[in-house]
């Protein structure tokens, strides 16, 4: 007759996956001691935040260990190469990967967490019961799963990573290209104009430190995000900011590069609020730039502020044009897509800057949305609490 869990005789031995189910709290309770030790990545981290998807990790083990499962299926596994919907595939194990990059873990930090999972479980059971012949088949299966979730979680960590490092660079790319052109046509214009109106020089070298502050602050932006360790997050900071103002800045920096297109500033209402000036003046950017590129060239663009509302404003940006199509719609905000609008020649649209300003509305607790149709033309609109 087996021993029970304490090794005493005359009750059945316990599996491996009965006793991680049986003994979580105390499972769970040694990994989080060992996880406070990941300085400083952990430090002033929640015990909620410290344990977040463990749980979850121990209960896919733990099912894992009672599923049918050939040899080959077990040597796939325990490489990562395993069914792509496996029990990790999108959950636990990915998960975590993206909680603890976003939380300033290093890759080694999240591994040595599953170490200290696997040695906590491992010292538990076999601290408790005399072994049987069972208990060799149950050891083999859970160091496999333990090694699929590790591989998961590396491969998914590995990937935000790379995703987020060509972010950063389509982000310098795309959002200096304004600033700069706009202070190189100032400086070619002041290079073959010596004998120009002294006002309109003033106004053009305003343009020109205006230009030029804009992009050394955008590049200022994306070191900091680089050192955040390709966070996903945008980190804003916010100070009291009118949206008028900052909306009048912008276009007259695009109507400087542009000037052969209309771009209008409306409002109505309390333009003001705690936001992040120079990343919305990013997202604004963005949208009267698509909005230049993409609309009628006859017709004007139209940038307005509603104000009324207390507790939130609301930024839109209008042109008319081809309409963008339903299914384009569905990704127009993701990372990296291209959709189509309808119309001659079909061009490809829009792309990372529409992606750049979904995270700078939803740093600020704030949302983007599009409407586009062939009668109203197209309006992107950015509805910011007040702060």
């Amino acid at each position: 007759m087996g021993s029970c869990e304490d090794g005493s005789e005359g009750a059945p031995h316990l599996r491996l996956a009965d006793f991680i189910r049986q003994n979580e709290p105390a499972i769970v309770n040694e990994w989080i001691a060992f996880a406070r030790t990941r300085s400083p990545a952990s430090d002033g981290m929640t015990k909620l935040a410290l344990q977040d998807h463990i749980v979850d990790i121990l209960k896919f083990v733990a099912d894992d260990l009672e599923s049918a499962q050939s040899p080959t299926e077990q040597f796939d596994k325990s490489r990562g190469l395993g069914d792509g919907d496996g029990p990790f595939r999108n959950s636990a194990a990915e998960i975590h990967a993206a909680l603890r990059l976003a939380d300033g873990f290093d890759i080694d930090q999240m591994v040595s967490e599953y170490r200290a999972l696997r040695a906590s479980v491992v010292k538990q059971w076999v601290g408790r019961a005399t072994l049987v012949s069972t208990d060799i088949d149950d050891l083999t299966r859970f160091n496999e799963a333990i090694d699929q979730a590790v591989t998961e979680s590396v491969a998914h960590y590995t990937k935000t990573i790379n995703n987020s490092r060509n972010l950063f660079l389509g982000v310098l790319g795309h959002d200096l290209r304004n600033p700069l052109t706009a202070a190189s046509m100032g400086a070619r214009w002041m290079e073959r104009s010596d004998g120009a109106d002294p006002a309109k020089r003033a106004k053009v070298v305003s343009g020109l430190i205006d230009s030029t502050s804009r992009a050394i602050r955008i590049l200022e932006d994306v070191l900091d995000l680089t050192r955040s360790s390709f966070g996903t997050n945008i980190p804003v900071t916010k100070s009291r900011t009118d949206l008028l103002a900052l909306s009048e800045r912008i276009a007259d920096e695009l109507r400087s590069v542009h000037g052969s297109r209309t771009i209008d500033v409306t409002h109505e209402g309390d333009p003001t609020g705690l936001w992040d000036a120079e990343r919305l003046g990013q997202a604004l950017s963005n949208l009267l730039g698509n909005a230049i590129q993409y609309g009628d060239v006859s017709t004007p663009i139209t940038a307005s502020i509603h104000g009324k509302d207390p507790e939130f404003v609301e930024i839109s940006v209008h042109n008319l044009g081809s309409p963008i199509s339903e299914e384009a719609k569905n990704t127009i905000f993701q990372s990296w897509t291209r959709g189509q609008i309808e119309g001659p020649g079909r061009h490809p649209h829009l792309g990372l800057g529409l992606y750049i300003t979904r995270l700078i509305a939803e740093a600020h607790g704030g949302t983007v949305a599009v409407a586009s149709t062939d009668q109203d033309g197209t309006t992107f609109t950015i509805r910011l609490p007040r702060g």
